[in-house]
């Protein structure tokens, strides 16, 4: 771990437990030149608009009067650069989608273990540290000598990121991270290994579009027209794991010709913020979306039928006598009930059509470009496999009822549910176990 990047560099530390505070900030005070703290977010903006010389922001999440993230968004707007650590106990299931929004480079759980804080806050200064090395020694690739070479790589290997020196073509040079993380000694072995830089990246639909790279060769001037969090790509390291590196580009000469590019693997960031996402999103019982995501699919699919008058049918049911599984067997066994419905309901449904827990025993089925009796049928599919499955698990029979009905001209999501809760309801009164359509 590099501390010695640390030494010359501004905190300003927003935390709003006292103790935390005084804690940390007298910790990492003795490592940095200078720590100034505050108690809340916007405490933490007034004292970035007042100290220009800060160079690196550390901030909790949630706290009062203003959050961390909030504080990061109104910085951002008048500094797109200044590094972020964030800290967090991951209360807030999306903070980590926020984090990356607003640029976040690095972040360390809470209870804080300093030494994590301070890898976390190396990681995020290291781009801007390399930069104000490579000014110090205005060095020129066209005219380097043996000296500006020497201390060009010695800067380099410094990094714990990888970092390559480019011009819009051609790889110049690249320190000692890189070479390890693609197994060669150096530059010309890479390039004997691999075409170019471009060819290492993956394709992936979540990701950078490799065509960014395929297109042309000038792929610097196309990745710097991306949005910052779209500037990410995954990379295969030696033990053929995917990792995901977001891109830093830095034109140091400010004349369009050389490059320093540095790579910073958020693979665990991602992968926590998917996590999340799913979270907070699905069902944990059955992974079925979850009321907030089906409303969320439900108010666009209203409006694409609205624009496209290509049909949308809603399907609603639930479990019949789901109170005697849970009082005759146990909650166990109506949990079981439930995720076997769950398997049932998408094995029996198209792949754009929509499945979601509404809570209970109760589910919905929303189907686009869908009639009243192409739902009716697909009910009628679902009812059956219901009725007919069977699994030493399940002690009893599991039937359903269910509610069919079409978005109308004058619905909207509050009508359209009433007229299909109103069928739901006509079916278990006429006497369960089957389709009612309104």
């Amino acid at each position: 771990m590099n501390k010695e990047i640390l030494k010359d560099i501004n905190v300003l530390y927003v935390e709003d437990e006292e103790d935390v505070r005084e804690f940390t900030s007298k910790t990492i005070s003795t490592i940095v030149n200078s720590v100034i703290t505050a108690k809340n977010g916007k405490e933490g903006l007034d004292k970035f608009l007042e100290n220009k010389d800060i160079n690196l922001i550390l901030t909790d999440i949630n706290m009062p009067k203003m959050g961390g993230l909030e504080m990061c968004a109104e910085i951002r707007k008048v500094d797109n650069e200044v590094p972020i650590v964030i800290t967090s106990a991951h209360s807030d299931p999306d903070f980590l989608k926020k984090a990356i929004d607003v640029k976040v480079s690095a972040y360390a759980m809470k209870p804080i273990d300093l030494y994590h804080l301070l890898e976390s806050m190396i990681k995020a200064v290291e781009p801007i540290f390399l930069r104000k090395k490579l000014e110090h020694i205005n060095l020129t690739l066209e005219n380097k000598v043996e000296e500006a070479i020497r201390q060009t790589k010695s800067i380099l290997d410094a990094q714990d990121n990888m970092v390559i020196l480019t011009d819009l073509e051609n790889p110049i040079d690249a320190n000692k991270k890189f070479f390890e993380f693609f197994q060669v000694d150096s530059l010309e072995a890479f390039l004997n290994k691999y075409n170019s830089i471009q060819e290492v990246f993956k394709k992936d639909n979540s990701l950078s579009n490799k065509k960014i790279f395929e297109e042309t060769n000038n792929w610097i001037t196309k990745l710097s027209q991306l949005n910052e969090i779209d500037r990410t790509v995954k990379i295969e390291n030696k033990n053929g794991e995917d990792r995901i590196f977001t891109i830093n580009i830095d034109d140091y000469e400010q004349k369009g010709e050389h490059y320093v590019i540095s790579f910073t693997d958020i693979t665990e960031l991602k992968e926590k913020s998917n996590l999340l996402e799913y979270q907070a999103n699905h069902d944990q019982l059955t992974g079925l979306f979850n009321r907030q995501k089906f409303n969320e699919i439900f108010n666009k699919e209203i409006k694409r039928e609205r624009r496209y008058e290509n049909n949308l049918s809603l399907i609603i049911f639930d479990i019949d006598n789901f109170k005697n599984f849970n009082d005759d067997f146990g909650h166990n066994i109506g949990d079981e009930v439930l995720k076997v419905i769950s398997k049932v309901v998408l094995n029996n449904i198209r792949e754009h059509d929509t499945v979601a827990r509404w809570g209970g025993e109760e589910f919905l089925v929303l189907l686009p470009q869908t009639d009243e009796m192409g739902a009716k049928n697909v009910a009628e599919k679902i009812r059956t496999a219901i009725e007919e499955y069977e699994n030493e698990i399940i002690p009893r029979q599991i039937t359903a009822s269910f509610g069919v009905t079409r978005l109308k001209k004058d619905d909207d999501e509050i009508s359209i549910l009433r007229k299909a809760d109103e069928a739901l309801y006509k079916a278990k009164a006429e006497g369960k176990n089957r389709v009612i359509v309104n």
